[in-house]
């Protein structure tokens, strides 16, 4: 039997930045493992979105290995107007933020600075918490009229220009899918992004919303609901459901929800999207340190160790590949822990979900085959993506899933599931010819070798129907 292939299940994702944005830059991510690029369209302009998409592809196809792109939309979002100089908020200080500017009078000893949401006032009640710039600065609402809403500041600290504000437990009534993100998006499908990141996803509408326009647009682009607060989790299975990825957006979590309940709901998160198989991605802050450090904090190096124990699809880096010293060095640090957690035998057993239809069934049975054979793989074909995500959510043990499309857009998107391995091919109308196509490209790829045992799981076209299928053969 053929020594075993080292192999990584779980999916990597970098922000693309100043500090990665170059062609020799990205070449050496893609080389070191990263699986999807991300786009952080909050402030980015559509010529850097253009330009950076078409250099992805060109350095994914220089290195022969194909990556997804990820477009992260900004979604609603509140924040503080311009100021001329920071404003320094003692403990105690009345502080007001106006939502009708040239409302207040200008003699008015009360310091403010604007908001960009006039319908705060009807949204926020009194006692409301105001969280501004992650979290830094903390007020209370004291009372509200037609133009502004009065505070008493609670955190001290500085308060500058744009700067995020955060209202945990409030419904704020602004629409999910906002005229940036669409103009955002059609740049991004009329470049042939592979994923739309949703953000401060709050219910199932919300997804349904998105998946509106993309089906108005022919789009198969898929959606990824990220969860950054209350609301969302109140609504997460009806989110897991109507999404086709979920990522747990740890940094607006942070702030939004008690620092505690944070890995409560990341947990429960995980299982929510193993539950209802969909792919799951662990986000913000995994190796913050490296921004300018050359090694995690060992603290990070567990957090990122329980993503893999907890079986998430990926993780994801934001500022350490933006404007990070280290952004090699991150890829590389995420894959080394995750081999060496996915390498102990003592993993969580838990059963994934007990799927019920006839389909996922033939699945289960290739999945159970594989884990009581060491060392064997799963071979797949897939023409839509239903046999690799399938399998994937069963999440097999030790094999890989190899799984062979015919379709670039498909094999980039599959770059999301955990140990999952695409790999490009044209499907012969006769099976026992794709068959024996895909074993030889998988033996010049040093994927399989004499002695190993695979698994094959096909829904195969045969004479204008799908023949689904389980067969186990050893490579010759």
């Amino acid at each position: 039997m053929s020594a075993v292939v080292p192999f990584r299940r779980t999916k990597i994702i970098f922000t693309l930045g100043p500090a990665t944005e170059s062609e020799e830059m990205l070449e050496k991510m893609i080389r070191a493992g990263a699986d999807v690029v991300r786009l952080n369209m909050a402030h980015a302009h559509h010529d850097w979105t253009r330009e950076v998409i078409r250099r992805v592809r060109t350095v994914s196809a220089r290195v022969g290995r194909e990556v997804a792109i990820m477009m992260d939309i900004k979604g609603p979002e509140i924040r503080t107007g311009d100021l001329a100089t920071p404003l320094e908020l003692k403990a105690g200080e009345i502080f007001d933020f106006t939502v009708r500017p040239g409302t207040r009078d200008s003699a008015e000893e009360i310091r403010s600075v604007d908001v960009n949401y006039q319908n705060l006032v009807n949204d926020i009640s009194v006692g409301s918490i105001v969280l501004v710039d992650n979290g830094l600065l903390r007020l209370e609402v004291l009372a509200k009229s037609d133009a502004h809403i009065r505070c008493r500041v609670l955190i001290a600290g500085q308060l500058s220009s744009r700067r995020h504000i955060n209202l945990p437990g409030v419904k704020v009534n602004l629409p999910a899918f906002t005229e940036k993100d669409r103009a955002d998006t059609l740049v991004g499908l009329a470049e042939g992004i592979d994923f739309v990141a949703l953000s401060f996803v709050r219910e199932a509408k919300d997804v349904l919303q998105l998946r509106e326009f993309l089906t108005a647009q022919k789009s198969t682009v898929r959606i990824i609901a990220k969860i950054e607060d209350q609301s969302a989790i109140t609504h997460l299975d009806e989110i897991v459901a109507a999404c086709d990825a979920l990522m747990v957006a740890r940094g607006d979590l942070g702030i939004e929800c008690p620092f505690e309940e944070l890995p409560v709901i990341q947990r429960r998160a995980v299982r929510a999207c193993l539950a209802q198989g969909r792919p799951v991605i662990v986000a913000t802050h995994m190796l913050e340190s490296m921004i300018t450090q050359p090694v995690p904090t060992r603290a990070e190096i567990t957090d990122v160790a329980n993503a893999v124990y907890e079986y998430a699809d990926c993780v994801m880096l934001s500022g350490e590949t933006t404007v990070g010293k280290y952004p090699v060095e991150c890829v590389q640090m995420l894959d080394k822990i995750a081999r060496r957690i996915e390498s102990e035998d003592d993993l969580d057993d838990r059963e994934p979900a007990n799927f019920t239809g006839d389909r996922m069934k033939v699945l289960h049975s290739a999945v159970v085959l594989a884990n009581e054979i060491p060392h064997s793989k799963i071979i797949t074909f897939t023409r839509h993506g239903f046999m690799a995500n399938g399998l994937a959510a069963l999440r097999p043990v030790h094999a890989p899933i190899l799984a062979i499309t015919p379709a670039l857009g498909l094999l980039r998107q599959l770059r999301l599931l955990r140990a999952v391995e695409p790999y490009l091919m044209p499907l012969a109308d006769e099976p026992d010819a794709t068959i024996e196509n895909a074993l030889a490209l998988l033996r010049r790829a040093g994927r399989i070798a004499p002695g190993d045992k695979l698994i094959l799981a096909s829904d195969i076209l045969s004479l204008d129907r799908l023949v689904d299928s389980v067969q186990l053969r050893t490579v010759t």
